[in-house]
């Protein structure tokens, strides 16, 4: 499949990140809905809702402290695998649902990434929409402190540009509209292709074309089209398989080892 691809489209989740140690949303018992008792939230969902967030954003900026790039967390083989889908010339772009930041960590160019919740890289002012630089940002967070905008008299809050519930998604994500179009082979991993708009990329995939979802369990429509192949496996298990059958598996594990030394 991939080694005869030109235009790989890759579509991952929460799955994938779980694998470097973060937790994913919404899973029982681990998820990180379930563990954000020590932010005293009316409701998990509370710290990523924009008024709540107006009200108190000190529990969003305490998780954001926690969640940076490169601070705790670290890309898995999952993240070097689009990279090398990349450096064969064959990545069409990378559609994440995640705001880990782990695939930029991870070397993947800014113009093969669509964060589709936003993430780290970029902030602004939540009430002029003032651009703010991501550094100052985050150095401030890492301080402890709220952060206000510096454009004239608004001093409104300051957060990277992370999606909220309720906020719209960014102008770039649509750029799958084209994509789907162009794309010869879409590889799903780790999610669970609930959330929407970001699951209907999956469908928007023309029929004919092949369709790899390697996931612990069957999500979405895959197994409805003649063209889907579906492994059901540990997320790095299946990603080395596939490394494995393209030839491709010591390229990628030199390569993660050249980044992640200490893994």
């Amino acid at each position: 499949m991939a080694d005869t691809s030109k235009n790989v489209l890759v579509m991952a989740g929460a799955g994938l990140s779980t694998h470097s140690g973060i937790p994913d949303f919404r899973s029982p018992g681990t998820g990180l809905y379930d563990n954000l008792q020590q932010y005293n939230l009316p409701y998990p969902e509370a710290i990523f809702d924009l008024g709540f967030f107006v009200r108190d954003p000190r529990p969003f900026l305490s998780l954001a402290k926690e969640l940076y790039p490169g601070k705790k967390y670290r890309p898995n083989l999952g993240h070097y695998l689009a990279r090398l889908i990349n450096e064969k010339g064959k990545l069409l772009r990378m559609y994440t649902q995640n705001i880990d930041g782990l695939e930029r960590l991870a070397g993947l160019p800014p113009e093969k990434l669509v964060e589709a919740h936003g993430g780290f890289s970029s902030a602004s002012c939540i009430s002029c929409f003032k651009e703010h630089d991501p550094d100052e940002t985050r150095e401030a967070i890492f301080r402890g402190e709220v952060i206000r905008c510096t454009n004239g008299k608004c001093k409104g809050l300051v957060k990277p540009d992370i999606v909220f519930f309720g906020e719209a998604l960014p102008d770039r994500f649509f750029l799958y509209q084209d994509d789907v179009l162009w794309a010869d082979l879409l590889i799903v991993i780790g999610t669970s292709l609930e959330v929407y708009p970001f699951a209907a990329i999956a469908d928007e995939v023309p029929r004919d074309v092949p369709r790899l979802l390697l996931n612990r369990d069957v999500v979405g429509s895959f197994g409805m089209r003649k063209h889907d192949t579906i492994v059901t496996c540990d997320i790095i298990e299946g990603v080395t398989r596939l490394a494995k059958e393209l030839g491709w598996h010591e390229e990628l594990m030199e390569l993660y080892a050249k980044h992640e030394p200490c893994m």
